[in-house]
């Protein structure tokens, strides 16, 4: 996501410098937010997504079974059956390699 536009035209780079500058001027701390760096192994965000992708489909069966009649036919509940139909014990019984005594 990104920021929306200060105004409808880009900044020159003598307006940017500026405009750093005077936020710099007033003495206020610079805050830079960082991400936690995601320190999970591969083969613990194999299993994570797979479980996320298994509650996903539970909760799009749930919606499909909660569709009225006259919707039934239609274009969501057609995409909500593929969903529902996908088989995930195929990527569930896979079991990535373990990598170089780090995982």
């Amino acid at each position: 996501m990104s920021r929306p536009p200060i105004s409808d035209t880009p900044m020159t780079g003598a307006e940017r410098q500026a405009r750093y500058r005077a936020a710099r001027a007033d003495g206020a701390p610079v805050v830079r937010v960082r991400r936690p760096a995601d320190r999970r192994s591969r083969i613990q965000r194999w299993n994570d997504t797979i479980a996320a992708l298994t509650t996903l489909q539970a909760e799009y069966a749930a919606w499909l079974d909660a569709l009225p009649d006259n919707q039934q036919d239609s274009a969501t509940a057609e995409a909500l059956q593929a969903i529902v139909e996908l088989d995930l014990s195929e990527l569930q019984a896979i079991e990535p390699p373990r990598g170089f005594g780090r995982d």
